[in-house]
Parts: structure tokens; C-alpha cells; sequence
């Protein structure tokens, strides 16, 4: 299948897609996507640059789209709206915790998998400036605190 992407370099993240007949694991591990710009224009962001903004204070808002007994295993400290909940309760961004339609929002998961579909969700509903971290917490545990568990 990777035939079908020869334009395509390093580096890659993987993004689970829609693909009839594969299972979702195998399907993220087949369809490889350029860290700069994903699925359907969602920015990716590196772990090293979600860093970067966080020492330096920048105002963007980072929200976990993982389970709720995935938290305690490794966080980052954002608030959690499991991904197969968004849809329902994306108002929930305005409403309490207070995230404007323009405001900056990266979002995270384990692998960069949900979060992906998680960032089209809040795309689709209206947020203008949504990116996705590239890797998931998986990233954070390799490349910026090693001392993180990763599951």
C-alpha cells in the first residue's frame, strides 16, 4: 500500500483514516501522513513545538481527547473530552471552559490517532485554528520527558 504514496517523505505520522475492510490499528500502521499538514488540512504540531509554546506562555488552549482511565497512566495536565463524546459536547469549549471559535487549540491523545479525528470534529463545528500533536503523549514520552509511562 505504501506504493500508492511515493511523493510522500519523512517526516510521517501515522493517521487512522476511513478504510473498509482494515482494522483500525492496521490502518493507522498503513497510512502514513506529512507531520506539516494532515487529513483534511488539519495542521500537526511537533511535541518540541507544543513545549516551546508552553515555556514561553503562549495562549492556546490543549485539550485530551483520550479515555478517562487513561489520564492517570500519563497526562499533560489538559482538560479531557473523550473523543467518542466531542461532538455532543463541543459547546462545552465556549460554554465552560471558556474557548473562543478563533483561539488556538492543539489537541491530544495517546498516539495522534484521535486527536486527528477529535480536530476534524472541532474543525467541522466552527474552531478556526485547530491542530493536532503529532505522535500523541506517546511523542511527549520519547522526545521531552522521558520519565512519562507510556502504555
Amino acid at each position: 500500500p505504501m506504493d500508492a504514496y511515493p511523493d510522500l517523505s519523512p517526516p510521517m505520522v501515522e493517521i487512522i483514516t476511513q478504510w473498509p475492510g482494515h482494522a483500525a490499528e492496521e490502518v493507522e500502521r498503513l497510512v502514513p501522513v506529512p507531520v506539516e499538514l494532515g487529513q483534511s488540512g488539519i495542521p500537526q504540531i511537533t511535541v518540541e513545538e507544543l513545549k516551546r509554546k508552553r515555556d514561553a506562555g503562549a495562549d492556546f488552549f490543549l485539550l485530551d481527547v483520550r479515555e478517562p482511565y487513561e489520564v492517570p497512566i500519563a497526562s499533560l495536565g489538559a482538560p479531557l473530552i473523550p473523543v467518542g463524546e466531542l461532538e455532543k459536547r463541543v459547546g462545552e469549549l465556549g460554554t465552560k471552559l471558556g474557548v473562543e471559535k478563533d483561539r488556538e487549540i492543539v489537541v491530544h491523545c495517546r498516539s495522534g490517532a484521535r486527536s486527528q479525528k477529535a480536530a476534524l470534529i472541532l474543525k467541522n463545528a466552527g474552531f478556526t485554528h485547530v491542530e493536532n500533536l503529532a505522535g500523541g503523549i506517546l511523542a511527549w514520552a520519547d522526545r521531552i520527558d522521558k520519565t512519562m509511562p507510556k502504555y
